[in-house]
């Protein structure tokens, strides 16, 4: 029986029901359409077991799929329809003779009354609180004209709504794409839509088109239909979430860099670290997850470019054992294929470390490979302005490496967020002396005063070792330096 207390049907769907901001009100007529392969059958399906698993009564009516198909996808998934009456609703065998069918009369219209009528008698035999239709292509070549076939949903939505059942129908827009009958109809509509980049596999992603009286939350969303059914990732919006916390000083494991960022890093604010290929910019971020595991805190890297492995190879070069941050469970560490990963699970993926795992440092290595995920480099930007502005409110500090074209000279990045973060590190090469050199320096801090002065670092097995203050050079930004004569230069740092 229906769970009268609530006021709205639970999807099944992770992730769908905060989209819709509860669920399906009850008693209503809804459509869910898509072209084939979005996922329509198993939202349904999730829908119903939903229900099923609350003791509702569920209904599922196919006029396209047969309950076989039904079973083998639902074992796909590891399901039991044990708890969900399916109904095959195919012509009767007089209609599909040949020999027997009408003449004088429109055939569609025997086989329109006809299922109508099945449909109904099925409907009273099984009183069930929750139905799905699948679909309303084939009732609509049946009724062959528009009229004809907004009159029959008009009746069908008014026989449910008579019963107080909550009604899903399916559309696969392989008739009319340009009809909206049924939009002006149901009480909601939800729209799922497939797309195939040029490399990778098919994204998917959801919209809530319509839904009467009641506020959802708009734009799109991405969805993935995964072995155990459709989940999807409600778009962030940063402003609803924020916690309270203490605004500290996050010192790293290097006074020399601590000098340089006026005292260390401000907790719940982002660092953008630039630079060329090869200049440490991952190395510099493991120094502040070695500092936030010393004081006892969990951190989260996220690796796009660079395999796993190798990554903890080179760490280990610099005594940072990250193999032994991850085994005490202080250290997550997530391999990301961009080809594969859609920019809503990503942020979802990184939600859950943070309020799930209570991760207060996070790294992103590199934008770069988080831009190949993105469509355009527009989203990418809203992307990173909703991410950073969540996990500044969560109190995480947020770690983000962006590696510039180039080597030396004139510098450009793929995509410039430096006025989102809060803190900009460069690191640049230079020529001196003979030897190809690096330098690190701090273009802007936006929570506090910083070193203005550039010094130079060198990466060895003894981990990265700061210099001092290169006030005896100009030019250093720009790769090939010169020589500047001052009263007590500092010198350079020797191997």
């Amino acid at each position: 029986m229906t769970d009268a207390s609530t006021e709205y049907a639970g999807t099944g769907v992770l992730g769908l029901d905060d989209i819709l901001n509860g669920g399906l009100t009850r008693g209503r007529v809804f459509l869910l359409e898509g072209s084939p392969g979005t996922g329509k059958t198993t939202i349904a399906t999730q829908f119903l077991m939903q229900g099923a698993a609350q003791g509702e009564k569920c209904l599922y009516i196919t006029l396209s799929e047969n309950i076989d198909e039904m079973h083998e996808s639902a074992r796909s998934h590891g399901w039991d329809l044990s708890g969900v009456d399916l109904f095959e609703l195919v012509p009767p065998e007089s209609l599909l003779d040949e020999q027997q069918q009408q003449s004088l009369l429109y055939s569609s219209d025997l086989e329109l009354g006809e299922t109508t009528r099945r449909i109904f008698e099925m409907f009273d035999e099984v009183k069930p609180d929750r139905v799905v239709l699948d679909s309303l292509s084939e009732i609509r070549l049946l009724a062959q004209s528009s009229l004809r076939y907004r009159r029959q949903i008009l009746a069908l939505k008014h026989f449910f709504s008579r019963q107080n059942t909550t009604v899903l129908m399916l559309d696969d827009l392989t008739a009319e794409v340009a009809d909206k009958t049924v939009h002006s109809v149901a009480h909601g509509v939800i729209r799922l839509e497939e797309m195939s980049p040029e490399y990778g596999p098919e994204r998917r992603r959801l919209r809530v088109a319509k839904y009467r009286g009641r506020r959802y939350r708009g734009g799109y969303h991405d969805f993935i239909i995964a072995q155990g059914g459709v989940q999807a990732f409600p778009r962030l919006v940063s402003a609803e979430h924020k916690t309270a916390f203490v605004r500290e000083l996050l010192k790293s494991n290097a006074p020399e860099l601590d000098a340089l960022l006026g005292g260390g890093i401000e907790r719940g604010s982002s660092v953008l670290v630039l630079g060329p290929a090869g200049t440490g910019k991952s190395l510099l971020t493991l120094t502040f997850v070695a500092a936030a595991v010393d004081r006892g805190e969990r951190a989260a890297m996220f690796v796009f470019d660079e395999e796993v492995g190798l990554l903890f190879n080179r760490a280990m070069g610099l005594g940072i054992d990250m193999q032994a941050m991850v085994d005490e469970g202080k250290l997550i560490v997530e391999q990301v294929d961009a080809a594969e990963l859609s920019p809503g699970e990503f942020t979802q993926r990184v939600r859950t470390c943070v309020e799930k795992h209570k991760v207060q440092t996070i790294i992103i290595d590199s934008l770069n490979g988080y831009q190949a995920a993105m469509p355009e480099e527009s989203a990418l930007i809203l992307h990173m302005h909703e991410l950073l502005q969540y996990l500044n409110r969560q109190g995480a500090t947020t770690f983000l490496t962006v590696a510039q074209h180039g080597l030396v000279g004139d510098m450009k990045s793929p995509v410039d967020i430096t006025y989102l973060a809060d803190t900009v590190v460069l690191l640049r090469y230079f020529e001196a002396m003979g030897h190809v050199r690096r330098a690190i320096s701090i273009i802007k801090k936006r929570t506090g005063a910083h070193e203005h002065t550039i010094r130079e670092y060198k990466i060895g097995d003894y981990g990265i070792r700061f210099g001092e203050p290169l006030s005896g050079f100009q030019g250093i930004l720009r790769g090939v330096p010169t020589f500047v004569e001052v009263r007590d230069a500092p010198k350079l740092l020797k191997d």
